[in-house]
């Protein structure tokens, strides 16, 4: 049988079809594929210019026309770290001025009157006069005065006003009425000034150092004459006396030593930090050194001349500390140590750092 050309034509097609759809099935992405490997230089490189492409924020948004909302930036940290503190500020300049406002330095020469151990009579009215200049920022007004520190006062009023302002490089020359005591003796006081707040303040490296007046009390007085009576010898023979020498006093110790603060010194043996001491290196109030006796030894300020065992016998002394401040380099004290021997101590030197003392003590032997 034939087969008509029509239907033929249609068979035909239709295997073509199926051919080509089995083709292009066999190409189709339905198969699993390999997942991509990233390429972590790439992206790094993207990163890096989409960071530094971004615009930096401007510190002052500018507007633009016709915007109307507000663009107030917040958390500025760059006005946190550059304000300073306010009370941190205000503090560091206060501290500058009042370091700087009241200074005083000694004139020339700083004792006008009665010089250290001037020689008076018991009960002896005196003037002592200093002269100070104003080494400060601040005029010393009539409510700045010189007060009474420490020591022996001689009967002079506890504090003397200005009677006229110093400005900042005057001098002024501050007078005192003062009686000497009626004791025979050593006597000091020690003095400083006073602001218009009532802080003191004095001379020194450290501007806290007093200012003294310093006078031995004498029965007699120097240059006092001495009426001696005249008579006529009778011509009787008498031997020629025969002069001994003066006995020297036997020493029992004798050394120089370099105290510091908080040294203890045995002054029967002149050792440091020993049982049984006799004289304290301390520090007080305000930073004041202080050589101080313990009980029962006792100490006292001689003067600027040496002295000898006799000396330091009829020597004032006490039990009362003694600033090393108002003590001259040179001065020499009398002390009597708790054994009852006596001796001499002279004040060589002080390291103006760590305020170590050199002394030159000398102790005799009990009689």
């Amino acid at each position: 049988m034939s087969l008509m050309p029509g239907r033929s034509f249609i068979t035909t097609s239709i295997l073509l079809i199926g051919a080509v759809t089995i083709l292009v099935g066999c190409n189709l992405p339905w198969r699993s594929q390999a997942t991509p490997t990233l390429n972590l230089t790439e992206v790094y490189s993207t990163l890096a210019v989409m960071v530094t492409s971004q615009p930096t924020a401007p510190t002052s948004a500018t507007p633009v026309a016709g915007d109307t909302t507000s663009k107030t930036p917040t958390h500025s940290l760059a006005q946190v770290s550059t304000t300073p503190h306010p009370t941190l500020a205000v503090s560091s300049t206060l501290s500058t001025q009042t370091l700087a406002c009241d200074q005083a330095v000694p004139g020339f020469p700083i004792d006008v009157t009665i010089p250290d151990d001037t020689i008076l009579a018991p009960g002896e009215a005196f003037t002592k006069i200093w002269r100070l200049q104003n080494a400060g920022s601040c005029t010393w007004t009539l409510y700045y005065s010189a007060a009474f520190f420490y020591g022996d006062r001689m009967d002079a009023p506890p504090s003397v006003p200005f009677s006229q302002a110093v400005p900042p490089g005057a001098t002024v020359e501050i007078a005192i009425e003062m009686i000497a005591p009626l004791t025979p003796g050593t006597y000091q006081g020690n003095w400083k000034l006073s602001n218009a707040e009532g802080a003191l303040f004095g001379i020194g490296p450290n501007g806290d150092s007093p200012f003294w007046v310093r006078i031995n009390v004498s029965e007699t007085l120097p240059g006092t004459p001495t009426i001696t009576p005249t008579y006529t010898p009778l011509p009787v023979a008498s031997p020629t006396p025969t002069i001994s020498p003066t006995a020297t006093p036997p020493v029992q110790a004798s050394d120089i030593l370099v105290v510091s603060p908080l040294d203890l010194i045995d002054l029967d043996s002149l050792e440091l930090q020993a049982p049984g001491a006799d004289l304290g290196y301390q520090t007080g109030v305000n930073s004041y050194h202080f050589l101080t006796p313990m009980s029962p030894a006792l100490l006292g300020v001689y003067g600027n001349l040496e002295p000898g065992l006799q000396d330091c016998q009829a020597a004032s002394m006490s039990s009362a500390p003694i600033a090393v401040e108002s003590l001259a380099i040179g001065t020499y004290l009398c002390y009597r140590t708790d054994l009852g021997a006596f001796g001499r101590v002279q004040l060589v030197g002080v390291d103006a750092n760590s305020f170590a003392m050199t002394l030159d003590l000398l102790t005799w032997e009990l009689p």
